[in-house]
């Protein structure tokens, strides 16, 4: 049984309707990655530079989070350590990262950062389950009112599981994962 307001925020969610991010954000990449089970973001250590590394089942990439730019790719991962491991859920970095273990995000569990530092704020609801919505907000997620004000429904899953939403450690990059695509957006930093 729902309570008033639960029911307020569901109405509210079912009758957003799928807009892009505001700005500063604007997407980068939109991409069929079929078989995919998590992604993970990581710093390059020789530039800074935000990546995202990310698992499927047809192998591993690394990916510019800035520019969307694939800079690795591994069709045939070693199988001992293809898929996100141990208490961290690591998987082999490649590429620029190469000999750095990266936190992989999905269907094994783990998640990406909910918050930035300057106000942003990733939920993801289930309103009409088993299907997910993702919402960005710039409120602290507490999404009141109707969206298009300090909220926006900016992703709605309908034929593949969500299995990662969230923003890189600094902030600047929103990753989007289901398992058969990829939605990745940016902005400047600070």
């Amino acid at each position: 049984m729902f309570t008033e307001h639960q029911q307020q925020l569901r109405e509210r969610f079912l009758a957003a309707p799928v807009s892009p991010a505001p700005r500063p954000w604007r997407q980068v990449l939109a991409m069929a990655i079929g078989g995919l089970l998590g992604v993970g973001f990581a710093t390059e250590p020789d530039t800074g530079r935000e990546l995202l590394m990310v698992v499927s089942l047809t192998g591993h990439g690394v990916i510019d989070a800035a520019t969307g730019a694939l800079l690795a790719r591994d069709r045939d991962p070693d199988p001992d350590v293809s898929e996100p491991a141990g208490p961290h859920l690591t998987c082999p970095g490649l590429g620029p990262l190469t000999g750095n273990p990266v936190r992989i995000a999905g269907v094994y569990g783990g998640g990406l950062h909910m918050t930035t530092g300057d106000g942003w704020t990733v939920d993801v609801v289930a309103p009409d389950w088993p299907h997910h919505r993702v919402l960005l907000s710039r409120d602290g997620g507490l999404c009141h009112g109707p969206a298009g004000g300090d909220w926006w429904l900016i992703h709605r899953t309908a034929h593949a599981d969500l299995r990662a939403a969230g923003f890189s450690p600094a902030g600047t990059s929103l990753a989007i994962a289901t398992g058969t695509t990829l939605t990745l957006l940016t902005r400047a930093a600070g």
